[in-house]
């Protein structure tokens, strides 16, 4: 099976997943890494890991769902993994990857998801609304943000007295871990996409 990542900063648990490819902990191939953002952590690490990488937006693509669409289907993609991207999957993808594009989110949807409920922002939500558990979902992309059908999500407490940062550490630790874990089912046949 052919990966393509989708990261728009750091793309940690993409890292975590070339990283279990790469030592056969997933028997998948990291192939691609496609960024908003020129100037971000995973086009560096993806570099350095021999990983194809492109840069695809506004400024440099008249159509940038069209070219994604266009560059996951010619490095023949079989499945694509947002890990912290931060636009809009457009039609033209989701149609060329036929429901194969994950997406992790920070809490456990449908609670703290949407629009603009994205990083930090997830977390200060779980904790203004004092929320006794938090945890991580991993759903379908489907054209609206975070909103997908759900195909694993792991639940984690939330305790009296953490803060903001601690949930949100708690929550990142959990993330690259729980997304090898899902794909190794997605991949026995465990879990089905379809």
């Amino acid at each position: 099976m052919n990966i393509a990542f989708l990261a728009s900063h750091n793309g940690s648990s993409a890292l975590a997943i070339t990283n279990a490819c790469l030592n056969g902990i997933l028997p998948a191939e990291p192939v691609l890494l496609i960024s908003n953002n020129a100037g971000c952590g995973a086009i560096t690490w993806a570099k350095d890991l021999d990983l194809k990488t492109a840069v695809i937006n506004a400024s440099n693509a008249q159509n940038p769902d069209k070219a994604i669409a266009d560059l996951l289907t010619d490095n023949h993609i079989d499945l694509a993994i947002c890990s912290g991207y931060m636009k809009l999957i457009g039609p033209k993808t989701i149609a060329a990857m036929h429901g194969c594009i994950l997406n992790v989110h920070p809490a456990l949807l449908p609670k703290h998801g949407g629009k603009g409920l994205y990083g930090r922002h997830v977390h200060q939500a779980v904790f203004d609304n004092k929320e006794t558990e938090t945890g991580v979902t991993i759903h379908l992309v489907d054209g609206e943000y975070d909103h997908g059908r759900i195909i694993a999500q792991k639940r984690l407490p939330v305790l009296n007295g953490e803060s903001v940062d601690d949930i949100e550490a708690k929550v990142k630790d959990a993330e690259p871990g729980f997304y090898i874990e899902t794909l190794q089912k997605i991949l026995s046949g465990e879990i089905s996409l379809r």
